[in-house]
């Protein structure tokens, strides 16, 4: 008996396959966007045998290259063959970020390695007028982007997929002017018979027994009932493995599995226009109404927000983003279209805005709190963190810092500066008797010191032409040089606590010790001050 069908009601799926995605980096990447070159060109990879080719120009094909080859071999075939290094990594780079980018037509997408995009368009297609207009708008957006696309809409992702590959494409003057749309409620099976086996992803070896066994498309599984094809491939465990898996995730019988790019959903509100804007003043008010409807979110989440993106979508298919970093989670729109103020000042609206998108990037909890409502605005002021906000908005990132502690036992090397935005670096506790000083002195200045024994305490000693008669001593606290960054003649710190006649406490160590072998006789240092 078949499985009973799992797929999600009125589910629509867009899939995006990017059929020259190596080609179309180079090309941007070497001509600046402009046509491919007349020369039989490849890209290569090297593996065990030696170079193979990855992807090839029109002018390549045309001279009988094709993908998969040897290098020797096609240089055998077209010996005027010209090659460049391909870059796997930077096409899944590219592809991760084409995916993100891509969520502008539905609410999540999914990679589908290594050329391709799967987007959720569930109950999205409406706000841009139907589905094949949708197809339209994402033909006429990649094209415009020197991208060699097809696209597809249907019922589940395999589906999908499959139409994208395989399917006839209707063609206009710059290529594909749309794509291909299975309409909801119409048959899967039916409407994708006549399509090549290789339509169902499978492994090429297993690609390779069912064209041996005469089953080259998809309708001709119909005629070989299920427990024989459970049985040829009841080994095959995985989906890539398995026709009979692959078929039944393609008509919707079995749920496939997707991992979308972003794993939790980020809190997300857009606005799409009636009328495309170009004003300043207009954007602010959009602004505002985003940062208010963001806010509400985030207050049902009990998040705030650290790290805000601004995202407008210009008619000519451009994307402005501008990005905004906080000191600390907030929830307060105003202080938020205050500091995205000076940085959508600089967007060039060009022929008008149609749509605007707020996206909190990072969030941390934040909770309720009730307010205090017989303070007012004067008695509480500006706190902190939004004086750092406005801070690091006017004067840049890199204008403002702050000491934070660095794993060093050497006090002068203790502390480090960093952005107010970037992470603290982990740290260990300090111990009880390692108390240090309230003020460091930014270089350690010598000392003349009068002392009854060589490695006794001070009990007198001169500093910047003032004597201090040493009343009270604690330590020494022994501080040993780091090994690992310092020469073998360094010397070693005696660390003293002491309190003079006036009741100043001073922080003090003595550089070294008599008969060490490091130097001469050992010399004092000031190094801070108490409180």
């Amino acid at each position: 008996m078949p499985p009973t069908s799992d797929r999600t009601p009125n589910r629509r799926v867009l899939a995006i396959w990017c059929a020259r995605l190596s080609i179309d980096r180079w090309r941007q990447a070497e001509t600046s966007g402009g046509e491919e070159p007349d020369t039989p060109l490849a890209l290569i990879i090297e593996t065990a045998h030696g170079p193979r080719i990855t992807a090839t120009t029109r002018a390549a094909e045309a001279a009988g290259v094709r993908t998969g080859t040897m290098l020797a071999d096609a240089r055998a075939i077209c010996p005027a063959l010209e090659v460049r290094p391909a870059d796997p990594a930077g096409d899944l780079a590219f592809l991760e970020r084409l995916a993100v980018w891509a969520q502008r037509w539905g609410p999540w997408s999914a990679l589908d390695p290594p050329d391709g995009v799967i987007v959720d368009i569930t109950g999205a297609a409406h706000l841009f007028g139907g589905e094949q207009r949708l197809l339209d708008d994402a033909a006429r957006v990649f094209r415009a982007r020197g991208l060699s696309v097809r696209l597809a809409i249907a019922p589940t992702a395999g589906a999908a997929w499959a139409l994208a590959h395989f399917g006839a494409m209707r063609a206009g003057k710059g290529g594909f002017t749309g794509g291909l749309v299975l309409a909801e409620g119409e048959d899967i099976e039916a409407s994708l018979a006549q399509l090549p086996i290789a339509a169902l992803r499978l492994d090429d070896d297993v690609l390779l027994v069912l064209r041996r066994l005469g089953l080259k498309r998809l309708g001709d599984l119909d005629g070989i009932g299920r427990d024989a094809l459970s049985r040829r491939f009841r080994n095959r465990r995985s989906a890539m493995a398995n026709p009979l898996m692959r078929r039944d995730q393609m008509i919707g019988l079995v749920p496939e599995p997707m991992l979308p790019v972003v794993e939790t959903p980020p809190a997300m509100v857009q606005l799409r226009l009636m009328e495309p804007i170009r004003h300043l003043p207009l954007l602010e008010t959009v602004l505002s109404d985003l940062a208010a409807a963001m806010m509400r979110k985030l207050e049902g989440r009990g998040e705030g927000a650290r790290r805000l993106e601004l995202a407008c979508w210009r008619v000519d298919g451009e994307v402005v983003i501008r990005t905004l970093e906080l000191a600390a989670s907030t929830r307060d729109a105003v202080h938020v279209c205050r500091l995205f103020a000076e940085r959508i000042a600089t967007i060039d609206a060009g022929l008008g805005i149609e749509m605007a998108r707020l996206v909190t990037r990072w969030a941390e909890p934040l909770q309720l709190a009730q307010a205090d409502l017989d303070a007012s605005a004067q008695v509480h002021g500006t706190s902190l963190a939004a004086c750092v906000d406005r801070l690091t908005s006017r004067l840049g990132a890199q204008a403002v810092r702050r000491p934070v502690a660095h794993a060093s036992h050497v006090p002068e090397r203790a502390q480090r500066w960093q952005a107010p935005l970037a992470p603290l670096p982990a740290g260990q506790e300090s111990f009880a008797f390692h108390a240090r000083p309230l003020k460091l002195l930014d270089r350690a200045e010598m000392i003349a010191v009068l002392y009854a024994t060589p490695d006794g305490l001070p009990q007198r000693f001169r500093w910047r032409d003032k004597v201090h008669d040493v009343m009270r001593a604690e330590g020494p606290e022994r501080i040993a040089p780091e090994w690992w960054r310092e020469k073998g003649s360094a010397r070693l710190r005696d660390y003293y606590r002491i309190e003079d006649r006036e009741g100043r406490r001073f922080w003090i160590y003595r550089l070294g010790l008599i008969g060490d072998g490091r130097g001469n006789a050992p010399d004092w240092y000031m190094q801070g001050l108490f409180a």
